[in-house]
């Protein structure tokens, strides 16, 4: 009995991520609020009544997406800002995480870039919470540092929100940037790292 719930269970689990799969490559060419369950069970190839086992709407299934494209992403967030204390090794780690990332997940940043302003709520609001706790991650390891002493809490909260954003923006060029030859995804990076040493270097003079 158990092998045979163990099948149901991986059968069940597959069906899932191909519903979540099917609908990241229909979004591809369009927004989660045009996207229909029709559509996204007819590439798997299953019953529309099928999707509501696994997901209560496409807004859900939308959530789903959101926390598969950043959830595994604020460990290694973590990892290059309590790795060094030194602003230029942190860049230059955040640039090559942001790079590796947006070049081995293409459709889940596209996802991510064209919903955050969507016009479905919760996955707007899952898309905000998710870059809200990058902001608190990255702000717990800044507290740290030694020049982090006279700042005040709100001022960490607006520089760890700084950084995420200017991340996530480095994010679309480099999306932007796959398809160009490998100069302009070197520029793209290069531009990049200048501007988060701007913020960096902003930061040292803030309280002067």
């Amino acid at each position: 009995m158990s092998h045979t719930l163990g099948v149901r269970q991986a059968q069940k689990q597959k069906t899932r991520q191909a519903l979540l799969d099917a609908a990241l490559g229909l979004l591809e060419e369009q927004s989660l609020s045009s996207l229909g369950l029709r559509e996204v069970t007819r590439e798997v190839g299953v019953a529309p009544t099928a999707f509501y086992r696994h997901f209560r709407s496409i807004a859900d299934l939308g959530v789903v997406l959101v926390e598969e494209a950043l959830g595994s992403l604020h460990e290694m967030i973590r990892m290059v800002v309590s790795a060094t204390d030194d602003p230029d090794e942190r860049i230059a780690s955040a640039i090559g995480l942001i790079v590796g990332h947006v070049e081995a997940h293409p459709a889940h940043i596209r996802f991510i870039a064209r919903e955050r302003s969507g016009g479905v709520r919760p996955v707007r609001e899952a898309i905000r919470g998710q870059l809200a706790r990058f902001a608190e991650e990255v702000k717990a390891q800044l507290v740290k540092d030694p020049q982090a002493e006279a700042w005040t809490d709100d001022d960490l909260s607006m520089l760890a929100s700084l950084y995420v954003d200017q991340m996530l923006f480095t994010a679309s060029l480099v999306l932007e940037a796959l398809d160009a030859p490998p100069e302009e995804r070197e520029r793209v990076a290069h531009v990049a790292t200048r501007q988060l040493r701007l913020i960096s270097i902003g930061r040292q003079h803030w309280l002067d």
